[in-house]
Protein backbone atom coordinates (compact mmCIF):
# COMPACT_ATOMS: atom_id res chain seq x y z
CA UNK A 1 0.00 0.00 0.00
CA UNK A 2 1.29 3.26 -1.21
CA UNK A 3 0.53 5.51 2.15
CA UNK A 4 -0.11 9.54 1.70
CA UNK A 5 0.87 11.07 4.74
CA UNK A 6 -1.93 13.57 5.69
CA UNK A 7 -1.05 15.21 8.70
CA UNK A 8 0.80 18.39 7.08
CA UNK A 9 -3.02 20.01 6.29
CA UNK A 10 -4.35 23.19 7.26
CA UNK A 11 -7.49 22.00 7.37
CA UNK A 12 -6.16 20.00 10.16
CA UNK A 13 -6.87 23.17 13.65
CA UNK A 14 -3.36 22.29 15.02
CA UNK A 15 -1.81 22.89 12.06
CA UNK A 16 -3.79 25.71 11.07
CA UNK A 17 -2.53 27.42 14.43
CA UNK A 18 1.28 26.42 14.16
CA UNK A 19 0.37 27.61 10.19
CA UNK A 20 -1.29 31.34 11.76
CA UNK A 21 1.70 31.53 14.05
CA UNK A 22 4.70 30.30 11.66
CA UNK A 23 5.30 27.70 14.06
CA UNK A 24 7.97 26.09 12.17
CA UNK A 25 8.65 23.06 14.74
CA UNK A 26 5.52 22.10 14.72
CA UNK A 27 5.77 21.28 11.02
CA UNK A 28 9.02 19.79 10.93
CA UNK A 29 7.75 17.35 13.64
CA UNK A 30 5.20 16.40 11.51
CA UNK A 31 7.53 15.21 8.45
CA UNK A 32 9.77 13.77 10.36
CA UNK A 33 7.38 11.58 12.12
CA UNK A 34 5.43 10.47 9.01
CA UNK A 35 8.89 10.07 7.44
CA UNK A 36 9.51 7.32 10.00
CA UNK A 37 6.31 6.01 9.87
CA UNK A 38 7.20 4.91 6.36
CA UNK A 39 5.08 7.07 4.30
CA UNK A 40 5.54 7.08 0.63
CA UNK A 41 4.70 10.93 -0.21
CA UNK A 42 3.93 13.86 2.33
CA UNK A 43 1.13 16.08 1.43
CA UNK A 44 1.31 19.46 2.05
CA UNK A 45 -1.61 21.44 1.89
CA UNK A 46 -2.21 25.21 3.17
CA UNK A 47 -6.09 25.07 3.11
CA UNK A 48 -5.29 29.73 3.41
CA UNK A 49 -7.23 31.79 1.16
CA UNK A 50 -6.23 31.59 -2.44
CA UNK A 51 -4.22 34.50 -2.63
CA UNK A 52 -2.00 33.75 0.60
CA UNK A 53 -1.68 29.90 -1.07
CA UNK A 54 1.76 29.76 -3.22
CA UNK A 55 3.27 31.78 -0.43
CA UNK A 56 1.92 29.07 2.62
CA UNK A 57 3.00 26.46 0.43
CA UNK A 58 6.43 27.69 -0.36
CA UNK A 59 6.89 27.91 3.91
CA UNK A 60 5.35 24.45 4.16
CA UNK A 61 7.62 22.83 1.35
CA UNK A 62 10.54 24.28 2.71
CA UNK A 63 10.43 23.22 6.41
CA UNK A 64 9.58 19.19 5.42
CA UNK A 65 12.57 19.32 2.88
CA UNK A 66 14.90 20.33 5.98
CA UNK A 67 14.06 17.29 7.73
CA UNK A 68 12.50 14.79 5.34
CA UNK A 69 13.84 13.02 1.67
CA UNK A 70 10.33 11.31 1.55
CA UNK A 71 8.64 13.07 -2.08
CA UNK A 72 6.02 15.82 -1.29
CA UNK A 73 2.58 15.73 -2.34
CA UNK A 74 1.59 19.07 -3.69
CA UNK A 75 -2.16 19.24 -2.26
CA UNK A 76 -4.72 21.96 -3.33
CA UNK A 77 -7.62 22.48 -5.23
CA UNK A 78 -6.15 25.54 -7.30
CA UNK A 79 -4.65 23.26 -10.25
CA UNK A 80 -3.18 25.88 -10.99
CA UNK A 81 -1.15 26.72 -7.76
CA UNK A 82 0.19 22.72 -7.63
CA UNK A 83 1.99 23.09 -10.94
CA UNK A 84 3.30 26.59 -9.67
CA UNK A 85 4.86 24.70 -6.53
CA UNK A 86 6.82 22.14 -8.36
CA UNK A 87 9.46 23.94 -8.83
CA UNK A 88 9.74 24.45 -4.91
CA UNK A 89 10.37 20.62 -4.50
CA UNK A 90 13.73 19.68 -4.60
CA UNK A 91 12.65 15.82 -6.51
CA UNK A 92 9.70 14.88 -8.01
CA UNK A 93 6.59 13.76 -6.21
CA UNK A 94 2.62 13.87 -6.26
CA UNK A 95 -0.05 16.11 -7.00
CA UNK A 96 -2.94 16.20 -5.75
CA UNK A 97 -4.76 16.61 -7.87
CA UNK A 98 -6.60 16.93 -11.10
CA UNK A 99 -10.15 16.13 -12.54
CA UNK A 100 -12.67 16.37 -15.06
CA UNK A 101 -13.62 20.20 -13.97
CA UNK A 102 -12.75 22.88 -16.05
CA UNK A 103 -8.70 23.20 -17.22
CA UNK A 104 -7.65 21.47 -14.26
CA UNK A 105 -5.99 19.23 -16.32
CA UNK A 106 -4.52 21.92 -18.66
CA UNK A 107 -2.72 23.18 -15.70
CA UNK A 108 -0.99 20.68 -15.04
CA UNK A 109 -0.31 17.67 -17.58
CA UNK A 110 1.63 20.03 -19.91
CA UNK A 111 4.08 20.86 -16.73
CA UNK A 112 4.43 17.28 -15.80
CA UNK A 113 4.31 15.41 -19.20
CA UNK A 114 7.83 15.08 -19.52
CA UNK A 115 9.14 14.41 -15.78
CA UNK A 116 8.66 12.01 -13.75
CA UNK A 117 6.28 13.81 -11.42
CA UNK A 118 2.84 11.77 -10.53
CA UNK A 119 -0.62 12.56 -10.27
CA UNK A 120 -4.01 12.05 -8.13
CA UNK A 121 -6.58 12.43 -10.61
CA UNK A 122 -10.58 12.70 -9.43
CA UNK A 123 -13.30 10.93 -10.85
CA UNK A 124 -15.25 14.03 -11.30
CA UNK A 125 -16.29 16.91 -13.54
CA UNK A 126 -18.13 19.96 -13.96
CA UNK A 127 -21.28 17.90 -13.22
CA UNK A 128 -20.30 17.29 -9.96
CA UNK A 129 -19.48 13.71 -8.51
CA UNK A 130 -21.12 11.13 -10.86
CA UNK A 131 -24.04 9.26 -8.65
CA UNK A 132 -23.24 5.59 -10.78
CA UNK A 133 -19.82 3.26 -11.42
CA UNK A 134 -20.83 3.85 -14.91
CA UNK A 135 -20.60 7.99 -15.25
CA UNK A 136 -16.99 8.21 -13.06
CA UNK A 137 -15.96 5.65 -15.33
CA UNK A 138 -16.90 8.13 -18.56
CA UNK A 139 -14.83 10.81 -16.95
CA UNK A 140 -12.08 8.61 -16.36
CA UNK A 141 -12.03 7.50 -19.93
CA UNK A 142 -11.59 11.18 -20.79
CA UNK A 143 -8.92 11.76 -18.44
CA UNK A 144 -7.07 8.90 -20.02
CA UNK A 145 -7.27 10.35 -23.32
CA UNK A 146 -5.79 13.51 -22.27
CA UNK A 147 -2.77 11.45 -20.19
CA UNK A 148 -2.83 9.43 -23.62
CA UNK A 149 -2.26 12.96 -25.51
CA UNK A 150 0.56 14.49 -23.18
CA UNK A 151 2.17 10.70 -23.21
CA UNK A 152 1.40 10.49 -19.04
CA UNK A 153 1.57 6.65 -18.48
CA UNK A 154 -0.84 4.66 -16.67
CA UNK A 155 1.81 3.56 -13.67
CA UNK A 156 2.31 8.18 -13.34
CA UNK A 157 -1.63 8.14 -12.13
CA UNK A 158 -3.55 7.68 -9.27
CA UNK A 159 -7.73 7.56 -9.65
CA UNK A 160 -9.53 8.79 -6.90
CA UNK A 161 -12.62 7.05 -7.11
CA UNK A 162 -13.96 9.30 -4.72
CA UNK A 163 -15.26 8.19 -1.69
CA UNK A 164 -18.06 9.73 0.18
CA UNK A 165 -19.75 9.20 3.41
CA UNK A 166 -21.50 5.97 4.32
CA UNK A 167 -24.10 7.68 5.99
CA UNK A 168 -25.41 9.06 3.01
CA UNK A 169 -25.19 5.94 0.71
CA UNK A 170 -27.63 3.78 -0.29
CA UNK A 171 -25.75 0.66 -1.34
CA UNK A 172 -22.82 0.95 0.97
CA UNK A 173 -19.03 1.44 -0.90
CA UNK A 174 -20.72 -0.64 -3.89
CA UNK A 175 -20.05 2.29 -6.37
CA UNK A 176 -16.70 3.15 -5.45
CA UNK A 177 -15.68 -0.96 -5.30
CA UNK A 178 -17.20 -1.48 -8.80
CA UNK A 179 -15.49 1.82 -10.12
CA UNK A 180 -11.99 0.66 -8.67
CA UNK A 181 -12.43 -2.90 -10.25
CA UNK A 182 -13.32 -1.20 -13.66
CA UNK A 183 -10.36 1.08 -12.98
CA UNK A 184 -8.10 -1.57 -12.62
CA UNK A 185 -9.13 -3.90 -15.04
CA UNK A 186 -8.42 -1.54 -18.17
CA UNK A 187 -5.04 -0.79 -16.85
CA UNK A 188 -3.31 -3.25 -14.78
CA UNK A 189 -0.45 -0.83 -13.75
CA UNK A 190 -2.55 2.19 -13.03
CA UNK A 191 -2.86 3.30 -9.09
CA UNK A 192 -6.09 3.93 -7.53
CA UNK A 193 -6.02 5.66 -4.15
CA UNK A 194 -8.71 7.30 -1.80
CA UNK A 195 -9.27 9.19 1.15
CA UNK A 196 -9.99 6.98 3.86
CA UNK A 197 -11.96 8.79 6.82
CA UNK A 198 -14.02 10.36 4.21
CA UNK A 199 -16.31 7.34 4.59
CA UNK A 200 -16.41 7.92 8.31
CA UNK A 201 -17.81 11.41 8.77
CA UNK A 202 -20.87 11.96 10.75
CA UNK A 203 -20.43 8.68 12.36
CA UNK A 204 -19.60 7.61 15.48
CA UNK A 205 -16.70 5.15 16.68
CA UNK A 206 -15.11 6.07 12.78
CA UNK A 207 -11.92 4.09 13.51
CA UNK A 208 -13.66 0.90 13.04
CA UNK A 209 -15.46 2.26 9.56
CA UNK A 210 -12.33 3.39 8.24
CA UNK A 211 -10.63 0.43 9.15
CA UNK A 212 -13.54 -2.10 7.00
CA UNK A 213 -13.26 0.54 4.30
CA UNK A 214 -9.46 -0.19 3.77
CA UNK A 215 -9.99 -4.10 3.44
CA UNK A 216 -12.62 -3.90 1.48
CA UNK A 217 -11.13 -1.27 -1.33
CA UNK A 218 -7.82 -2.95 -1.28
CA UNK A 219 -9.62 -6.28 -2.11
CA UNK A 220 -11.10 -4.49 -4.91
CA UNK A 221 -7.94 -3.13 -6.35
CA UNK A 222 -7.33 0.18 -3.98
CA UNK A 223 -3.48 0.09 -3.46
CA UNK A 224 -2.62 3.75 -2.03
CA UNK A 225 -4.56 5.90 0.42
CA UNK A 226 -4.28 9.06 2.32
CA UNK A 227 -4.34 8.66 6.18
CA UNK A 228 -2.75 9.29 9.16
CA UNK A 229 0.78 6.83 8.95
CA UNK A 230 1.08 7.36 12.72
CA UNK A 231 -1.89 5.60 13.16
CA UNK A 232 -0.51 2.07 14.28
CA UNK A 233 -3.45 0.47 13.93
CA UNK A 234 -4.23 1.37 10.46
CA UNK A 235 -0.76 0.29 9.80
CA UNK A 236 -1.19 -3.06 10.69
CA UNK A 237 -4.33 -3.75 9.47
CA UNK A 238 -2.83 -2.45 5.56
CA UNK A 239 0.01 -4.74 6.35
CA UNK A 240 -2.03 -7.97 7.18
CA UNK A 241 -4.70 -7.29 4.44
CA UNK A 242 -1.84 -7.83 2.06
CA UNK A 243 -0.35 -10.65 3.65
CA UNK A 244 -3.84 -12.43 3.42
CA UNK A 245 -4.10 -10.93 -0.37
CA UNK A 246 -1.10 -12.60 -1.43
CA UNK A 247 0.91 -9.38 -1.74
CA UNK A 248 3.08 -10.22 0.52
CA UNK A 249 5.58 -13.23 -0.17
CA UNK A 250 5.79 -15.40 3.23
CA UNK A 251 4.75 -12.27 5.00
CA UNK A 252 8.06 -10.65 4.56
CA UNK A 253 6.96 -7.14 4.48
CA UNK A 254 4.12 -7.68 7.59
CA UNK A 255 7.12 -9.20 9.72
CA UNK A 256 9.74 -6.30 8.63
CA UNK A 257 7.30 -3.54 9.48
CA UNK A 258 6.60 -5.42 13.07
CA UNK A 259 9.88 -5.25 13.75
CA UNK A 260 10.27 -1.73 12.43
CA UNK A 261 7.72 -0.80 15.05
CA UNK A 262 5.21 0.81 12.80
CA UNK A 263 2.51 -1.08 14.56
CA UNK A 264 2.24 -3.51 17.48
Amino acid sequence: MIIIGEKINGSIPSVAKAIAAKEGDTIRRLAEKQTQAGAAFIDVCASVPGEEELEVLAWLIGLVQEVSDTPIAIDSPNAKHCAQAIPLCKKPGLINSVSGEGDKVQQVFPVIADTPWQCIALLCDDGGIPKTAEKRLAVFDRLMQQATAYKIAPNRLYIDPLVEMLCTAEDGITLVTETVQQVKQRYADIHVIGAASNVSFNLPARKYVNQGFIILAMQAGMDSAILDPLNQDMQGLIYAAEALLGQDEYCMEYIGAFRARRFA
